[in-house]
């Protein structure tokens, strides 16, 4: 299938995902299919680029992230970004004066089509998570902030794991029909697991280029109970295997 076409199948199927009072099995029938295609949009995308004389090159994007829970929202658009092979700082400033908080963003660096798919998946994920957040009932004895925090943590491990399968079982697909791609066009065979090494190697680059010093920051130690709930949630949503909270370690600007 053509790759444009099948990337406008994969937002009819989310648009479709996003509808609010959908029965769960429903929106799950519908991600898991676009879920599939997506990972199917990405090795033909990756293949093409490869073997275009031009090759490939590695871009960035920045992306706001508005509050409530904006520290929650980026988690999930971190766990959305590492399987699909782009990789995010997390930068932090200063309100202006007068405002107070903090202004959060996320720094994406990736391919340009799997930027495009991070931030068409995430989209529509915030909007589904939205839609879970809002049907759920924290314990009465609990502050509901701290509920809401680990249900959105559950939630963003469940899409990382099941993302994560999904794009595995693609290239196992991929390399089993033995696609292969003549890269710059030199008539040199190079096969799927080689291609997406390259692009993740020009990635890093990119990365380490634009941000010489990254640290890492410790894991968020979360005390709401709705881990487990956000985790169901973020199957129903797509997503599957997984862990609990803890969210994961992202980097940021050191």
């Amino acid at each position: 299938m053509n790759p444009d076409a099948l990337l406008g199948r994969v937002r009819k199927l989310l648009a479709m995902a996003e509808a609010e009072g959908l029965p769960d099995a429903a929106r799950e029938n519908y991600n898991a299919k676009a879920a599939e295609l997506i990972a199917q949009y990405g090795i033909d995308r990756a293949l093409i680029e490869d073997g275009a004389p031009a090759g490939a090159v590695a871009g960035d994007v920045v992306m706001s992230v508005d509050a409530p829970y904006a520290r929650d929202k980026i988690s999930l658009l971190a766990s959305v970004a590492d399987p699909l092979g782009c990789r995010l700082v997390h930068r932090t400033v200063p309100a202006p004066s007068g405002v107070g908080g903090t202004v959060h963003t996320a720094h994406l660096f990736g391919m340009a089509a799997d930027i495009e798919r991070v931030q068409m998946l995430y989209t529509s994920l915030l909007v589904q998570q939205a839609h879970g957040l809002a049907a759920a009932r924290p314990p009465v004895w609990e502050d509901p902030r701290a509920f809401r925090r680990s249900w959105m943590a559950g939630f963003s491990v469940a899409v990382r794991d099941r993302l994560a399968l999904v794009e595995e079982a693609a290239r196992r697909r991929a390399e089993n029909e033995g696609r292969t791609t003549a890269a710059d066009g030199a008539g040199e065979q190079r096969s799927v697991a080689v291609v997406l090494a390259s692009r993740e190697g020009l990635v890093e680059a990119h990365l380490a280029r634009v941000y010489p010093r990254l640290r890492t920051t410790r894991a968020r130690q979360l005390s709401g109970s709705g881990g487990r709930d956000g985790y169901q949630a973020g199957q129903r949503a797509d997503l599957g295997e997984g862990r609990r909270v803890p969210t994961q370690e992202r980097p940021e600007i050191g």
